[in-house]
């Protein structure tokens, strides 16, 4: 199998993106496939290009046991032509990474396409909210890495 490798992309990459990644490493490492999908994630903006993902983030992460090891950075051009798969949180960071590049080699979606009718189109932002917010945030994600990862790994 050659490999694969996705792009999990939110705002400010320290709470959506670094759980979308976290959760999809935790997901490949036990499928043993680390060697055949790589993992990564970014966000539109740059403000907290360096940083590690929210504090809160982190916890409610760690209580479901995912670690998030990330960095935060800015998505490049670059990106959409060296990941197979591009995944947005939200229809703004959708658009925001078209802007960047409207014709990527990557496949762009949004996350909630690998969701149910049942869940909203975009994962909701719980940078200002409480602590639901992030538990809310990982049920999505969750419920939407089995999906992304059969995509990347078909049969």
């Amino acid at each position: 199998m050659s490999s694969k490798s996705v792009l999990f992309v939110c705002l400010g990459n320290i709470c959506r993106s670094p759980t979308g990644e976290g959760v999809m490493q935790h997901l490949v490492d036990q499928a043993d496939l680390a060697d055949q999908i790589k993992v990564d994630s970014a966000g539109t903006i740059g403000y907290h290009a360096g940083h590690p993902a929210d504090q809160r983030m982190q916890a409610a992460a760690e209580k479901r046991g995912f670690e998030l090891r990330s960095r935060s950075r800015k998505i490049v051009e670059r990106d959409l032509q060296k990941f197979d798969l591009v995944i947005a949180m939200d229809r703004e960071n959708l658009s925001d990474i078209l802007t960047i590049d409207p014709q990527p080699t990557a496949s762009v979606k949004l996350l909630s396409s690998y969701l149910g009718e049942d869940w909203p189109s975009d994962v909701p932002d719980p940078y200002y909210g409480g602590e639901e917010g992030f538990e809310y945030v990982l049920d999505m994600i969750q419920a939407a890495c089995p999906h992304i990862l059969e995509e990347l790994v078909p049969g």
